[in-house]
């Protein structure tokens, strides 16, 4: 596969950061782990820092697309062949990493999906809809069978880092649904493998039930949002 570089985007994760990064670098030891701290107003960065990753401070708050853009433009001016994306919340766990990068063997974007037959995650409700109806709107538009389209656990080769480094959007929920209308417009293959989520090591989550709700709700209109865009081109590493 190449150089690996593992990216984890942190707000106020001071105290789960510094054990993901353990973990990540004790699963893969060959990658490099950088923290793109999103602003934080905790010990994130230092905590980060002091656990050995490389840390790219944010000057103010820009969600999880501004900060993994920051990571794919690292990535692609220090010659990174692939990117995972890990939580800094320890929902992900990191040695599952390999079955993500054992994807990129016949497609540029593996999505680690929580609903394909591994594990016991599971949501409900009116959630548990939107997400479905969700994930069948970015099958069709992907040409790949989706059932995760949300999750964050992701993995990039070498043209989707030279891609998303230009177009990664950093627009809210951009990085999650858009990308992927992005990556399979531009030619990309967006393809996905099992695996097993955690609940948050530390921390609390950004939404209730309600609010996730509403999250989804919005991530059908930022899908709606990036079929109206022009494509972007794929570019491919030289």
């Amino acid at each position: 596969m190449g150089r690996l570089l593992v990216a984890i985007p942190a707000w106020n994760e001071a105290s789960t950061v510094a054990d993901v990064v353990d973990s990540v670098r004790a699963a893969v030891p060959q990658a490099t782990v950088v923290v793109v701290d999103d602003g934080s107003t905790d010990d994130t960065g230092r905590r980060a820092r002091t656990a050995g990753a490389v840390v790219l401070r944010m000057p103010f708050n820009v969600g999880v697309g501004g900060a993994m853009r920051a990571a794919f433009l690292y990535a692609l001016a220090n010659g990174y062949q692939a990117v995972v994306q890990v939580d800094a919340d320890g929902q992900h766990d990191p040695t599952q990493i390999p079955e993500l990068l054992a994807g990129l063997a016949d497609a540029s974007v593996v999505i680690g999906a929580r609903f394909a037959g591994k594990g016991d995650y599971d949501v409900s409700g009116p959630r548990k809809w939107a997400m479905a109806v969700l994930s069948h709107g970015l099958s069709r538009v992907t040409g790949s069978t989706l059932t995760d389209t949300t999750s964050g656990f992701r993995a990039s080769d070498q043209r989707a880092i030279a891609l998303f480094a230009q177009h990664y959007p950093s627009e809210y929920l951009g990085d999650t649904v858009e990308s992927l209308v992005i990556a399979s417009r531009s030619g990309l293959k967006v393809t996905q493998v099992p695996v097993m989520m955690r609940e948050r090591q530390g921390g609390r989550p950004s939404q209730g039930a309600g609010m996730a709700t509403l999250y989804l709700g919005r991530a059908w209109l930022a899908l709606l949002i990036a079929l109206t865009r022009r494509r972007a081109d794929a570019m491919a590493p030289q």
